[in-house]
């Protein structure tokens, strides 16, 4: 753990190894406290929310260990959030994965591509963000018309409330890969495998706290 920087939690959904991601919010200089409840979290300057495997499973784990409401609550206060990949999806209301029902903080679904035979599901390689709105602190250094970031996902979200689209992305066609809304933020990509540009929104992140 970095001795210096502000303290956040990563959500430990025991889904995965966790170790890429908590590396990279060190690089990026947090300390980083990894907690599979939400005890103690109060004490953080934010929560990281990393989501990797299927939702139904992921929102199970979410209940059953109180994150679920900690998660409304927090962001509700509008406290810092970042959330990846699935970290993301169950922020919305329903996800087509297992008829599953989400966190319902934000209106929206989450739905798997439909796609011609040419495109492979799941969407897994590199592409383009276009960041969309106002929102230069986490963007500083990320030259929107060019720099790629690394997906690895079959579902993606829909949702009516533009104001909440902070980036959009084109694999067959245009889908939602980022939201910002407040002091939440989350990305369908994962920037801890998207080399230095997703260590520098992580970076970002970590100096508005």
């Amino acid at each position: 753990m970095s001795e210096e920087g502000p303290i956040v939690t990563v959500i430990d959904p025991e889904m995965g190894n966790l170790r890429s991601v908590c590396r990279a919010w060190e690089h990026a200089g947090a300390r980083i406290r990894l907690a599979a409840t939400p005890d103690g979290v109060e004490e953080s300057a934010a929560i990281i929310f990393p989501g990797q495997g299927a939702i139904p499973h992921c929102m199970a784990r979410l209940e059953q260990t109180g994150w679920a409401q900690t998660l409304r609550d927090w962001i509700a206060q509008d406290r810092p959030f970042f959330g990846i990949c699935l970290g993301m999806q169950t922020l919305f209301e329903h996800s087509e994965e297992g008829d599953t029902k989400g966190l319902g903080i934000f209106p929206g679904r989450v739905k798997r591509f439909v796609l011609g035979p040419e495109y492979k599901i799941p969407h897994m390689g590199w592409n383009a963000v276009s960041f969309c709105g106002e929102n230069p602190p986490l963007v500083d250094g990320i030259d929107r018309a060019r720099d790629q970031f690394y997906f690895v996902h079959s579902y993606h979200v829909i949702t009516d409330e533009r104001d909440l689209v902070w980036g959009e992305t084109v694999y067959g066609y245009p889908f939602t890969s980022a939201i910002a809304h407040g002091k939440c933020f989350a990305t369908q990509f994962h920037p801890e495998k998207s080399q230095a540009k997703g260590l520098q929104i992580y970076t970002n992140f970590v100096k508005s706290l």
